[in-house]
């Protein structure tokens, strides 16, 4: 079961951490992914990392400005958010899969919680 949460309203050139908090004994052997859904648009893909947090990837959209990484004693993934655009508002997604490939369609992910919503305003 995943938990997400740390959304809310900032402005732009603002910061946020979301966090997504993981139940279960074997978190380490799951990758674990963001994405995110903005309005009458398709859910993409955010940024993922690996069980052991060796490995990430990040949307080209992203790069530099967000931050993935996991504390796998506390079971939770972090999103750090930095420079947020208008264009970043949407509603984040964790998801989970076991093994270690980074997909980047959501479709080959198999575990998601509920959303966390990221306003952006101009």
């Amino acid at each position: 079961q995943l938990q997400a949460s740390g959304g809310g309203l900032v402005q732009a050139g603002g910061s946020l951490r979301l966090s997504c908090a993981a139940s279960g004994r074997t978190f380490s052997l799951y990758a674990v992914g963001w994405f995110r859904q903005a309005p009458g648009k398709e859910r993409e893909f955010v940024a993922a990392i690996s069980g052991a947090g060796g490995t990430t990837s990040y949307a080209d959209s992203v790069k530099g400005r967000f931050t993935i990484s996991r504390d796998n004693a506390k079971r939770t993934v972090y999103l750090q958010m930095n420079s947020l655009k208008p264009e970043d508002t949407a509603v984040f997604f964790c998801t989970a899969r076991s093994g270690s490939h980074l997909y980047t369609d959501a479709p080959n992910w198999n575990f998601w919680g509920q959303g966390t919503l990221v306003t952006v305003s101009s």
